[in-house]
């Protein structure tokens, strides 16, 4: 049986929500409840239990009065029952109803949906669009509330910028590279502090041999600062160090498509996770970009001798083989020219970096790369990495050329240091079709780079049928031989048209192009049928059109930079749960197949890691048998101390492999620690007093003042505020903590405003997230009669109405409290 959260309705009830079976009921809506006592629970707030009938049949055809009046008089909250193949249900429940639904065949027959106008329910329809609508942005404007602007942008996505993420190898030899770390970062932060480029956020890992650790993930400069400022040089000593360690807490702890830089002159100790990395790599699309000065640098002091050593080219090779799978590059480079190879980091930290093109070429062949450059592109830089690199040459549309001996030449400005060569493209330069050729028999990359709003985002996806068509995203990689599906969302214009999406072969000459359908809003669903094994990256090509008619289409281009890898190995996680209380244990089943037919006891290996060393069990292996569908079953267990911190988030990667080690796959799982949350309320406000007066005339407003006072509580139960803001209003605001006559703790706020400014709306957030709202109006006199001032109060409890139009004292706090502890305080 399938259920979903549909809505239903019964007078005084607006909204309710069902997820799983019979009695997994959760979710609130009423307009016109206070806040209930910590004792007693919010009557709008009962479901129906698993039982309990709910419907009757419809009448002729006619659904308007299916609900049972029973139901209706205790103000039970339900959901209708949906499935497409099966009709069973629970007897007496009620269905979603439709064409599709099959349970709405079964008595009670008939459904209590509001889909649409047509629907069983279908004159709420309306009512319920815009319940939905206004709830949803109550639920926003709490979450912003609650963590800020800055913050809820990033959140929304709206956030340019990237992050600035720094993993640094801290070992005894290491002090120039650190010293350079902290002039590129000062440099950034300094020269962006305050504008639309300025990093979003903060991300600092050091690692050592054997300390990893810790992460500082901020979104203030001055703390970064801080932090990378403290960092020294020392230990080490044995070489390899735990560079895939520190890269493994990087990606768990930035958001997705980030760019990571990684700076060590050492290979890597912890070799084991280099799997995990991968699959960490892929599932959020991050660059990973390594800074290797080893290659002509002296290493270790030991017994006060200086060695000099390098990293292998096998050890190196790793570093090369990671950064190719995400996008990013290999920079190998003496320590003393490492200045002039961190302009990568510089290039990459602006804000809206988009790839254009990028190809990896190993072993490596003299070829010709064509690329298109559209109008919106600006800051167009080039970047050819390899060591055995003859010559180059880049031609622009018109055909002018320009060597790679010309250092200054009419199309760019060329540096090159180590293995690095870096094309800055003029200014000047035309839209059109691009050539770069490149001689060389050794492995190199060539990626082009630029500043455009137009970009595009894409997920791996299955869709399935139903009432509501939909997509659920995929985790791991797709299988080889089967179809594919993208979702595809191009951001930034609506000027542009996309003809094409491709999935193309990096390495060799394989193309495959995917069918589009578009879904709205500049998204498209991309099929691509049976896929055959390999690594791909995807491309997306159109037209830019401009508004004025004349104006003739230009040809754009973007790249993903991270490759998608198809495995023959499929594993799938299930998970009930995403979020773990402290000293719980949580079991995750899985499931293997493989594509290969006809083979019997396939040994498949493995492993599950997480990144915060919690204690975890799995099995080692498991077989794949024939005789069962080419399907084997295991369980992963992840267990949290009882003294993980509220809101630590750990991510659990689980990986299989075949018994050769050529092909594996994963599954990646986040999880948030959460105590149970017993504060669900949200904090309420009181007037103390009000005084002042404003005169009728806005010319004498600055001579005159009014004064606010309010008690702000969480109540004796709560977890206490945290924030007391002005969200609207132009005086000042205090605040102080006094003991209540119930013992509980209250914020005393006192706003002092001129009468220039008559209103003042102030938000005060709990320690959970529990989101209140305190509005105070000023009166003008427009009599002879004395001016008064008079206090609006909208907050939750105690005999003050809800601010909101709907009952939110369950879901909405807890939501709310849920998405604080993900977001980054």
């Amino acid at each position: 049986m399938e259920s979903r959260g549909h809505l239903s309705h019964s007078p005084g009830l607006l909204q309710s929500q069902q997820l799983g079976g019979a009695g997994e009921n959760f979710s609130v809506q009423r307009s016109d409840q206070s806040r209930p006592s910590s004792a007693e629970p919010d009557s709008c707030c009962v479901a129906a239990g698993p039982n309990t009938p709910t419907c009757r049949n419809c009448a002729g055809g006619s659904c308007d009065d299916n609900l049972l009046p029973e139901l209706l008089q205790q103000g039970l909250l339900t959901t209708g029952y949906f499935n497409p193949f099966f009709s069973s249900k629970p007897a007496g429940k009620c269905s979603h109803g439709g064409l599709s639904d099959q349970t709405s065949r079964r008595d009670p027959v008939g459904g209590i949906n509001k889909d649409h106008s047509g629907s069983s329910h279908g004159w709420l329809h309306q009512r319920a669009a815009d319940l939905a609508i206004n709830a949803t942005a109550e639920l926003l404007q709490d979450i912003r509330l609650a963590v800020g602007d800055k913050t809820f942008l990033r959140f929304m996505g709206l956030s340019f910028a990237p992050v600035l993420c720094f993993v640094i190898d801290t070992t005894g030899s290491m002090k120039d590279d650190i010293t350079e770390a902290k002039r590129v970062s000062f440099s950034i932060i300094d020269g962006w502090r305050g504008t639309e480029q300025e990093p979003s956020g903060y991300i600092l890992v050091p690692f050592n041999d054997p300390d990893i650790g810790p992460v500082t993930k901020t979104t203030n400069a001055d703390v970064f600062k801080i932090r990378i400022r403290s960092l020294t040089a020392n230990g080490g000593g044995d070489e390899p160090e735990m560079c895939l360690s520190g890269l493994q807490l990087a990606l768990t702890a930035a958001p997705p498509h980030s760019e990571i830089f990684v700076f060590t002159d050492a290979p890597a100790k912890d070799l084991l996770l280099s799997s995990t990395i991968t699959a960490l790599i892929e599932s959020t699309k991050s660059r990973v970009t390594f800074i290797l000065t080893s290659a002509f640098a002296s290493r270790r002091r030991r017994s006060q001798e200086m060695n000099q050593q390098t990293i292998s080219p096998s050890d190196a090779q790793l570093y090369r083989d990671l950064a190719h799978t995400s996008g990013g590059q290999t920079i190998e480079v003496t320590k003393l020219s490492l200045s002039q190879a961190t302009t990568v980091i510089e290039d990459s930290s602006v804000a809206a970096v988009v790839t254009v093109f990028q190809r990896v070429l190993d072993p490596g062949r003299p070829e010709n790369f064509t690329f298109s450059l559209d109008g919106s592109l600006g800051n167009v830089i080039a970047y050819i990495t390899g060591f055995s690199v003859v010559s180059y040459s880049v031609t622009s549309p018109t055909g002018v050329s320009q060597s790679s001996s010309q250092l200054s030449g009419p199309l760019a400005t060329i540096t090159t240091t180590g293995n690095l060569h870096r094309l800055k493209l003029s200014t000047e330069f035309q839209t059109g079709l691009w050539q770069i050729s490149v001689n060389s028999m050794s492995s190199y990359t060539v990626k082009v780079t630029g500043q455009s709003s137009v970009s595009f985002i894409y997920h791996l996806v299955a869709s399935y049928e139903g009432a509501h068509g939909d997509f659920s995203l995929m985790n791991g990689r797709p299988v080889s031989g089967d179809n594919v599906s993208l979702l595809v969302s191009v951001t930034g214009s609506d000027q542009v048209k996309v003809t094409e999406v491709t999935l193309l072969d990096s390495s060799g000459p394989t193309e495959v192009n995917g069918s589009l359908q578009s879904v709205g809003s500049g998204s498209f669903l991309v099929t691509f049928v049976g896929i055959p094994a390999g690594d791909y990256v995807v491309t997306l090509r159109g037209e830019e059109t401009s508004s004025t008619p004349v104006s003739l289409p230009i040809s754009f281009q973007r790249q993903a930079s991270t490759k998608i890898r198809t495995s023959s190995i499929s594993v799938i996680a299930n998970v009930n749960q995403t979020n773990i209380e402290p000293g719980s244990t949580v079991s995750v089943p899985f499931t293997v197949a493989t594509t290969s037919n006809g083979a019997v006891n396939k040994l498949i290996r493995v492993r599950a890691s997480n990144d915060r060393s919690f204690a975890s069990t799995s099995p080692g292996a498991v077989t794949v048998d024939a005789s069962s569908g080419e399907k084997a079953h295991g369980t992963v267990t992840l267990t949290v101390p009882a003294t993980a911190a509220s809101g630590t988030d750990v991510t659990l990667t689980i990986e299989v492999e075949n018994e050769a080690a050529s092909d594996m796959n994963y599954s990646v799982l986040r999880f948030s620690v959460a105590a149970k949350v017993a504060d669900v309320y949200r904090p309420v406000c009181q007037e103390v007093s009000t005084s002042g007066v404003c005169p009728s005339s806005s010319s004498l407003c600055l001579s005159s003042q009014w004064v606010f006072i309010t008690n702000i509580t969480d109540g004796v139960n709560g977890t206490g505020i945290e924030t007391v803001t002005i969200i609207q209003g132009n005086g000042s605001l205090s605040t102080s903590t006094v003991a209540g006559a119930g013992g509980e703790n209250v914020t005393v706020a006192t706003y002092n405003s001129s009468c220039c400014s008559l209103h003042v709306e102030l938000s005060f957030v709990d320690r959970v997230g529990n989101v209140g709202i305190c509005v105070g109006q000023a009166r003008v006199n427009t009599t002879s009669k004395e001016p008064t001032i008079s206090t609006v109060i909208t907050a939750t409890g105690n005999s003050l109405h809800w601010r909101s139009h709907y009952c939110m004292s369950m879901t909405n706090p807890l939501l709310i409290s849920g998405v604080v502890f993900f977001l980054w305080k």
